[in-house]
């Protein structure tokens, strides 16, 4: 059997072929031998509910991904990896059946996706067993709901991001501008309009009705950008402004959106500030512009706790205050890389499910953190070769069912992507 040390240093050392290149087979029995060697068994009980060979991943943390009996899964299924999709790539989007030997059931397929939010399939709040997914069309995208206990559906005209927890809208982003601006969440098929503009007036983001399908754009590109910085520089011409992260507040009243910029097209670096506004777009809120803002959550209606840059204590997850914009750190000496956070079903927002991403060793940590205690119960660790790296990596996204007590991740760890299912350890 290979060893761990042995498999993990020829494999970080790029010695060899690339994994994303050999045979399944193959690459599941590396995979396989360096997880058997792993450390699994100290942690909680973990299953793996999908199998190859074709790949599988939920992906994004702050979706619903559970049925409100918390034995249905929604999931993606796509035949290759390490490689940005093309217009003609096709995923086929199920649900899994935890208590029945993890059956999968196909609901549809979709060419409007990404690797890291996939086709933002996910059940509607407030609904028993609808899910919804988003599709491209020829001119445009749009999403599909699907009852998955009658088999029923219907289409609505615009694409979903955000579903509010009310169920009754969502809020969505331009997918063909993120496409250009940042790989991996956006949609190809359908190029940007608005491509050679910086500051777009007739794209931003938009609203949709989630039974009548009517929608309206809430405000443009532009409008954000006139919105000076915090230092009351405007924003120079050439700057070129996309949004992304969009989540609607507990109550359905207010959705958080990141507005980022770049000077330089042809790089990958950008600036980002936190806002906020009311559902119909009026009373745009800066609540943090310090030049970097990644994963994010509401805590409550008027809370959001985001890993970002402060002067109290740098790059560090922060509860930030809507209305007035003001900062607490947590977790300052643990919790001090970036994750994918969010809170902890049923426990009164006194613990987080966060993760890692790949350390020097190439393993990534689910974990679960009390704010109170600043206790910190590790859920795994999780192998991800070199080879899973920019757009197409796999990052866990732990993502909770209804009642807490289970947990979703996304590993390569085995038999490439493929989506785990953990059993939350009793809280004490």
């Amino acid at each position: 059997m290979l060893r761990r040390d042995f498999l993990k240093s020829q494999l970080t050392a790029g010695i060899g072929v690339s994994l994303l290149g050999l045979s399944p087979w193959i690459r599941s029995t590396v995979n396989s031998a360096y997880a058997q060697n792993s450390p699994q068994d100290q942690y909680p009980p973990c299953r793996r509910i999908t199998n190859g060979p074709l790949f599988h991943w939920g992906a994004y943390y702050d979706q619903i991904h559970f049925d409100p009996t918390n034995r249905y899964v929604v999931g993606n299924e796509v035949d290759f990896e390490g490689r940005s999709p093309t217009p003609d790539d096709t995923i086929n989007v199920g649900i899994i059946d935890t208590e029945d030997g993890d059956r999968w059931t196909q609901l549809g397929s979709t060419q409007a996706w990404n690797w890291q939010q996939g086709c933002m399939l996910q059940f509607i709040p407030g609904s028993s067993f609808e899910v919804a997914w988003n599709n491209r069309g020829k001119d445009d995208f749009y999403a599909t709901v699907c009852d998955i206990k009658t088999g029923e559906r219907r289409n609505l005209p615009k694409p979903i991001y955000a579903l509010a927890p009310n169920g009754a809208f969502t809020v969505f982003p331009d997918f063909r501008r993120l496409n250009d601006t940042r790989p991996g969440y956006g949609y190809c098929g359908i190029p940007d309009p608005n491509a050679d503009q910086c500051i777009p007036t007739d794209a931003g983001i938009w609203k949709m009705d989630i039974k009548s399908g009517v929608h309206e754009m809430l405000f443009s590109f532009a409008d954000v950008a006139s919105i000076p910085r915090a230092n009351g520089e405007p924003f120079p011409q050439d700057v070129k402004h996309w949004f992304n992260h969009l989540i609607v507040s507990p109550n359905s009243e207010r959705f958080l959106f990141l507005h980022r910029w770049k000077q330089n097209p042809q790089t990958h670096a950008w600036h980002t500030r936190l806002c906020t506004a009311k559902n119909d777009g009026t009373d745009i809120k800066i609540v943090s512009d310090n030049l970097m803002v990644s994963h994010l959550v509401w805590r409550d209606p008027t809370h959001i706790i985001a890993f970002a840059r402060n002067e109290l204590a740098g790059d560090r997850f922060y509860l930030f205050d809507v209305e007035t914009g003001k900062a607490v750190v947590y977790g300052k000496d643990i919790m001090t890389v970036d994750g994918h956070v969010s809170y902890l079903p049923e426990t009164n927002c006194e613990w987080l499910l966060n993760d890692t991403y790949p350390n020097k060793d190439r393993i990534q940590t689910p974990f679960l953190f009390e704010l109170k205690t600043e206790k910190k119960i590790l859920l795994g660790e999780f192998y991800s070769a070199k080879e899973y790296a920019g757009e197409w990596r796999c990052d866990l996204h732990p993502r909770a069912s209804r009642d807490g007590r289970k947990i979703l991740i996304d590993s390569v760890h085995e038999t490439g992507r493929q989506i785990y299912l953990i059993e939350r350890p009793e809280l004490s």
